[in-house]
């Protein structure tokens, strides 16, 4: 099963007694941005899908599959590992993980054909109750601020969500490119760069009051290596120089 399959069909969220549908929203929205289609929920104190559509704008692709369920103990039945998710630390002997440290583990687990790993959430007012936790064979909690520890259920559901997409098909995409790519800049092409500034700037008489024409264009050269440009951007540099300089030459003889 490919990386897009695995997170869409077998990793399965589960939102337990969700209070609020601007959270439900928030958590479909994320689990759209990060490839995971499955969600359960658990006896949801409001469900209101047009409201809801309003928020996650086109997210029929995660809300036509929605499960619903009357006790968590339905919701988990078939999961082959069942990862709870708190920011409290308890004194129960549960393995605790951040999720960047147990997403790999995750994954494989989900490769097993039995069934889903399920992925807990509880209430935005209480979390996870002890009990709910003991039904648990792991607990992931996202590092915070000590002092101020817990997350809304949206923002928790897409920080988990992340490290699974960034752990699967999320790392196999790269990285945006510019629509028109140029090679480095050549040293040839930098000197032309640099006379045509410094001839731009003696028209304008910027060295004019004691400043050092050695030193500016130094300080210019240096600029501009450091940057790094490209010969497209460079060139861009070059032209701008030279418009500026013949439209003051031509103003002046006017």
């Amino acid at each position: 099963m490919n990386p897009r399959d695995l997170l869409a069909e077998k990793i399965v969220v589960v939102l337990n007694e969700t209070q609020d549908r601007v959270n439900i929203a928030g958590a479909i929205r994320a689990m759209m941005n990060t490839g995971l289609r499955r969600l359960r929920m658990v006896n949801p104190v409001e469900w209101d899908e047009y409201r809801i559509e309003g928020i996650a704008h086109g997210s029929e692709i995660v809300r036509e599959r929605v499960e619903f369920f009357d006790t968590l103990e339905a919701a988990l039945a078939d999961a082959v590992e069942v990862v709870g998710t708190t920011a409290r630390r308890r004194a129960m002997r549960h393995s605790w993980e951040h999720p960047r440290d147990g997403v790999e583990e995750i994954l494989s687990l989900a490769r097993d054909e039995r069934g889903p790993v399920a992925i807990l959430f509880g209430r935005e007012d209480t979390g996870l109750t002890n009990e709910q936790l003991d039904r648990c064979d792991r607990i992931w909690t996202v590092p915070t601020d000590p002092e101020r520890p817990s997350l809304n259920l949206a923002q928790a559901v897409l920080l988990v969500a992340y490290e699974l997409w960034l752990a699967g098909p999320g790392s196999e995409k790269p990285l945006p490119r510019p629509r028109r790519d140029a090679p480095p800049a050549t040293s040839a092409h930098l000197e032309e760069v640099f006379e045509e500034i410094d001839r731009h700037l003696h028209t304008i008489n910027f060295y004019r009051g004691g400043k050092n024409p050695e030193s500016v264009m130094r300080t210019i050269r240096a600029i501009m290596r450091r940057a790094g440009v490209d010969e497209r951007e460079t060139e861009l540099v070059r032209a701008i120089a030279a418009r500026s300089r013949r439209t003051i030459e031509r103003l002046r003889e006017e």
